[in-house]
This record gives C-alpha cells, structure tokens and sequence, in this order.
C-alpha cells in the first residue's frame, strides 16, 4: 500500500528545510521535480521514484486538519504530504524521516502518530535498482491498460489536489480510478461525487466479504486488470454482507442542490448564491474554499470569481466547508455559458440526533434565491448521514424530497396559471418579484417515500427536470 506521511509545519517548508528532509535517504539518491515543480521525488538508483513530496499547502481554514485526519490542529498550518512508493520496502520509513524531519526543523507534528523519525534511511532493496515500468504514474500502485489503482488508508480519503490530478490523468487515457481502502475508511462528499458512476470505484477491502463498491455494495474481484463485479448465474452482481450492515446512529443529512443563473456583467460576483444559502440556514458565511481537500482558503467571493475567470470558457470546480460546530460542506460548478454565467451548487449540513433540521427556513431560502440570485430551481432532501458528512461504505436510507422551487424563468416557460396547480395536495408558494416570480413546493418533512412519487409527478407537470441527488 501507498505509505501516506503528512508533516504539519508551523513554517512554511522553504528550500533549506525540504533539503535536510530529503537527504534522509543519504547522498547516494538523486531528486528531480515532476509537475511542473510541484512535485519533487527521491529517486532509486535507476531512477524509480521512491518517495514523492507535494508542494506544500497552508491550510488556514479552522477544522480542516481534524475533518479530514482526525487531529486536532491549531490554524494557520503548513500540509505538507508524502507519499512512498509499495515497490520498495524501505520507501514507507523513508517517507517518514522526510515528513520527521521538516516537523523537527520547521516545528509541528507528523501524521500518522510514531510515523515521522530523523534518521537516515539507507536504501539497499534490489527493487529501488529496477526501472519505474513505463507510462507508470508516479505513487500510483498499480497500474493496467483500463485501470489505475491507488491504495489509501486514512480516517477520510478526501479529493486531494494529487488525487484530482491522478483523476484527470486516467479519464484523459479513457482509463478509470479505484480507489481501495479498508472498511474503517470514509470518504469526503467531493471524492465520492468524482467517484460516482462508472468506470471509477471505491473498492473496499472487507477481512471477511474480501472486495466490494464501497457505493453499491456489488462483491468485486481483480479480472482482465481491473475490479468488476462478481455475477451469479443469472448476470446479477451479489451484494457483500458488510455493506448491509446499516448504521442506525440518528444522525441526518440535509441535501440543498439548486442551480443560478447570472448576465456575465464586469460586477459579478459567484458564490454569493451559496453565501446566502449558508447564511440562511447556518447563520453564517462558510469558513472556507479550495479547489481540492484540505479546503486552505478563507471564504472570499471576490477569489472565488477572480478563479473563475481565469478559467474560463473551462468549467470552475471548487469545494466549500463550514466551521467545526457547524459542519457544512458544498460543491460550486461555475460555467460561462452563451446566456452567461451558471452556478450548480450542492450543498449538504450535518445535524445530530438531537438537533433540529432547518426545514423551516427553505422558504425564506427560495425566497432570496428567486429575488436577488437569478435561481433556476432548487430541491432539498433529508436523509440519514454521519454529522460529520463523510461517507462509510455501508447501506443507508436514500433520503427524501422536503422541498422544491422553480424559479421566475421555469415559471414564467411553464406559466404561472399552469404553475400554480399541480395534480397534488401541494399548495406552492410564490415568492420571488411580483412581477417574475418564483413558486416554492413544500413535499413533506423527509419521513415519507411517497415524495419521490410526488416531485416525480410535480416535474412531469413543470415540464422540467433536476439533476439526481448525491
């Protein structure tokens, strides 16, 4: 498996410091930066990279560091990730005196506990002499014609900037990404999104089930270079024991998933449609955004936006956290289009069993969404989900329709007058300008199944559609 060393700095990791961590190999390694110079690598005596340091990132978004490995931290911290190869026995405590000894000259701590040390690790194996297999990806711990494969074992297996780049690399070769983990794994809510569907997976290794879809459950097997499912005689994939067994904790999930769309004017700011989303149903802004986990930056719509137009006409995805006593997560896909600029956002908050879901405040959201965001339809769904919102490869309960609200454009194409009256016990409410305005269905309290049933028949009647909940 790919030994993961995370060194947490108080002071940035400058060239002094990375060049006393990579001589823990002693002088006979050679080093080379790959990407661009993001990436520099100690390198085996044919040039097998053995070791990997990512460029290092300051994290300054309070709870980031607890989310995602589930240590305490004090903020501002330097992130600084290494990452060893499996080819190499001695590459795993290599990564550690790396990560050891930035902590050790720059002040911090080393993640996993007892993995950072400052000694000199010789490299003797006779597989650090062979040659990296060619069109390898660097850390990435196998690799096929179909398939690459990455090994992770931390608390939340999170959408790293390595990850993403990993991601990208396969889906350009039309190849896919397993990502295997143990079972005590979780994954963050924007790995499982780019995870979803085929040909990517999370593949969960089960001491008892052995492999299995950490997201549908389907028993797999290692065949032709990649996992697939196992089928019974009838072509039906068997679903693994472990993944049934649910998770009754209470806890819940709030899902809001809506779409804005804006004139692409010199003015405008994105991100202030989920600012005040978040606001509405928080109290506050969000803590934090990035365009990969750890999320480092300080909520800024003005750097949000600055982003996105350097990137444009290509899309802008980026992750948003909330504050430790509130956890919040969302998504933003901003999209200059011909008609302007469109936001796709999912945004999900945590609640406790003992805590009260906000539902209440879904109206006053479609309300300001309609009047001062340009929204194109919103629908919001509870269901069971950790607090914490990461995902465990269990079963769970899909969660249910509680609200939707089409916006004054969706109404006006669909008319008011037919608008008004769905084929339901549903009495919408308009909001919005009076003279373009929105209307906002309430479906229920999340208890009832029978929601589906009606948003089905409510969308059938709009003559509309929304994207599936993830």
């Amino acid at each position: 498996m790919t030994k993961d060393v995370i060194a947490l700095t108080a002071k940035m990791p400058d060239t002094t410091a990375l060049m006393v961590a990579l001589t823990a190999g002693g002088a006979d390694l050679d080093a080379q930066a790959v990407g661009d110079g993001a990436v520099i690598q100690l390198l085996g005596a044919a040039g097998r990279p053995l070791v990997s340091v990512e460029a290092p990132v300051l994290v300054q978004v309070p709870g980031e560091v607890e989310r995602l490995l589930g240590t305490p931290s004090a903020t501002p911290v330097w992130w600084t990730e290494t990452r060893a190869s499996t080819a190499v026995p001695e590459a795993a405590p290599l990564a550690g005196a790396v990560a050891g000894r930035l902590a050790e000259v720059l002040g911090g701590t080393v993640w996993p506990e007892g993995a950072g040390h400052v000694g000199v690790v010789p490299v003797t194996s006779e597989a650090s002499a062979a040659p990296a297999p060619v069109g390898a990806l660097p850390t990435v711990d196998v690799v096929t014609e179909s398939t690459a494969v990455v090994l992770a074992d931390r608390p939340v297996i999170g959408l790293t900037a390595w990850l993403s780049d990993v991601l990208r690399t396969t889906a350009a070769f039309g190849a896919a990404l397993h990502v295997v983990t143990p079972d005590h794994c979780r994954l963050s809510l924007p790995l499982r999104t780019a995870l979803a569907g085929a040909p990517n997976r999370w593949v969960v290794q089960d001491p008892a089930s052995g492999y299995y879809d950490g997201l549908s459950g389907a028993v797999l097997a290692w065949q032709d270079g990649t996992f697939a499912p196992v089928r019974d005689e009838a072509g039906n994939a068997r679903l693994a024991a472990a993944f049934r067994r649910a998770e009754a904790s209470g806890e819940r999930r709030l899902t809001v998933q809506f779409r804005t769309e804006h004139p692409a004017e010199e003015g405008l700011l994105v991100g202030r449609s989920l600012e005040a989303a978040w606001r509405t149903l928080t109290g506050g802004p969000p803590a934090g955004w990035g365009t990969a986990e750890p999320v480092n930056l300080p909520w800024s719509p003005r750097q949000l936006t600055d982003l996105a137009r350097s990137r444009a006409p290509e899309p802008t995805l980026v992750t948003a956290v909330g504050s430790p006593e509130r956890p919040a997560l969302a998504t933003v896909r901003v999209l200059r289009t011909a008609a302007g600029v469109e936001e796709d956002v999912t945004l999900s908050l945590g609640y406790g069993p003992s805590e009260e879901v906000p539902l209440d405040a879904l109206a006053r959201l479609a309300e300001e969404l309609v009047a001062g965001h340009g929204l194109v339809s919103m629908l919001a769904a509870l269901g069971p989900g950790r607090r914490d919102l990461s995902l465990t490869p269990r079963v769970s309960v899909p969660a249910v329709p509680v609200s939707f609200t089409l916006g004054g454009a969706g109404v006006a194409e669909a008319t008011l007058t037919q608008a008004r009256r769905p084929p339901l016990e549903v009495k919408p409410v308009q909001v919005g300008p009076q003279r373009r305005p929105g209307l906002h269905y309430p479906l229920g309290d999340g208890g009832d199944p029978a929601a589906w049933e009606s948003l089905s028949v409510l969308l059938a009647h709009l003559r509309t559609a929304v994207p599936p909940l993830p």
